[in-house]
Parts: structure tokens; sequence; C-alpha cells
């Protein structure tokens, strides 16, 4: 398989959602993929949106062409998935 199509199910997970905004466990996400995820992937950089293009990752492009953006949750037990263009509101 190559690298970048390992993300497919994730991607076509969050095309299907309808949500602005869900979270999901990393045993979820693992479920949804097929495969466990890396150990880096429990560092919150590994879900950011790149910044410039040589931080470009699978799992981000797949993330976003489903929709949406990713942050880790602050006690590290899963993953905000927040849809794309959505204004953030401030709690």
């Amino acid at each position: 398989m190559i690298e970048a199509d390992k993300y497919d199910a994730l991607r076509d997970y969050l095309k299907e959602r309808t949500e602005a905004e869900l979270v999901l466990s990393f045993e979820e996400i693992e479920s949804i993929l097929g495969f466990a995820l890396s150990r880096s992937s429990q560092r919150a950089r590994w879900w950011e949106k790149e910044r410039n293009p040589q931080d470009a990752m699978p799992q981000r492009n797949a993330i976003r062409d489903g929709g949406y953006e990713a942050t880790r949750l602050p006690d590290g037990t899963g993953v905000r998935f927040r849809r794309i263009g959505l204004k953030r509101t401030w709690r």
C-alpha cells in the first residue's frame, strides 16, 4: 500500500460525516483505519495542519481531503476534528 493511501479510510469516514465537530479516540481511529497508529501519533504536531509544504504528511492530507482539520485533545485521549471553513467559537 502506498503511504498516502493508508489513510483513505479515515478520509472517506470524514467525508460521510455531517457534524461541525467530532471527537474520536485513538482506538476508534485505528478501527476506522484497520491498523495501529504509530507512536508519533500521540504528539499534537502529528495531527495539526501543516504550516508549510515541507510539513505535508499523508494523514493530514487525508483529514483535509475529508473536509476537516484535526487537533489532538489536551488530555491525549483522542483527536478533535473540526469541519474546515467553520468559524471557531471560543468557550
